[in-house]
């Protein structure tokens, strides 16, 4: 990916995030590793929806990593795709949803 104004991760910010913080960046660590283990979800499943969050929360790295993640868990283009598509209705439907309140505060001030 180019064009990224965020600095992307080196050893050094590994480093010092570990140094400051060494407990909770194990236990990161450790919660990454578990989540993304083999389970009752296959590990390309949860690739698939790695990539669908990353995509609603717009983290260019998350995509990257879960584009490659879900690639080497045997994750076809068209099943990348449609993840990205659920995502993108998932996202758009919270706006749909969210009018349901639009719509009660129009009635109260209008009245009806």
């Amino acid at each position: 990916m180019t064009n990224i104004t965020y600095p992307r991760a080196t050893a050094e910010h590994r480093r010092k995030r570990h140094e400051l913080a060494p407990d909770i960046d194990d236990a990161f660590a450790a919660l990454s590793r578990a989540v993304f283990a083999e389970g009752a979800l296959d590990k390309r499943t949860k690739q698939l929806i790695a990539l669908a969050v990353a995509h609603v929360t717009q983290c260019p790295w998350c995509i990257e990593g879960h584009v490659k993640g879900a690639k080497r868990e045997g994750a076809t283009n068209q099943q990348i795709m449609e993840a990205i598509w659920v995502a993108a209705e998932m996202r758009a439907g919270a706006a749909y949803a969210h009018s349901n309140k639009t719509l009660d505060l129009l009635d109260e001030i209008d009245g009806t």
